[in-house]
């Protein structure tokens, strides 16, 4: 029997706010399991390396609307997973601008 993530089961991994006026923001059949706590995707910095489906616009800019990553319950274990990968980005960032 394998043993569940520390975070699988906790409240502050899944948090849902039904007042707001877009919600659910994404096309669901399981409002229940909507999870707002990542209103806005950490992982968009990432660009083709979210590991979300999105797609891209005329104008290049992603389009996340297929995706549910942020949303599904599991989803919070995938994207703290996906926490290094950003402190790099913004890592390589900071030492671009610093020269």
């Amino acid at each position: 029997m394998s043993e569940k993530p520390f975070w699988e089961g906790k409240h502050y991994s899944f948090h849902q706010n039904r007042e707001c006026e877009f919600f659910p923001c994404h096309e669901t059949d399981n409002p229940d399991e909507f999870s707002c706590l990542f209103c806005y995707c950490p992982l968009y910095a990432l660009g083709s390396k979210c590991g979300g489906n999105y797609s891209s616009t005329e104008t290049c800019a992603k389009d996340c609307s297929s995706c549910m990553i942020p949303h599904t319950k599991k989803g919070y274990g995938y994207i703290i997973g996906k926490y290094s990968e950003i402190s790099e980005l913004v890592e390589k960032q900071m030492k671009s601008e610093a020269k």
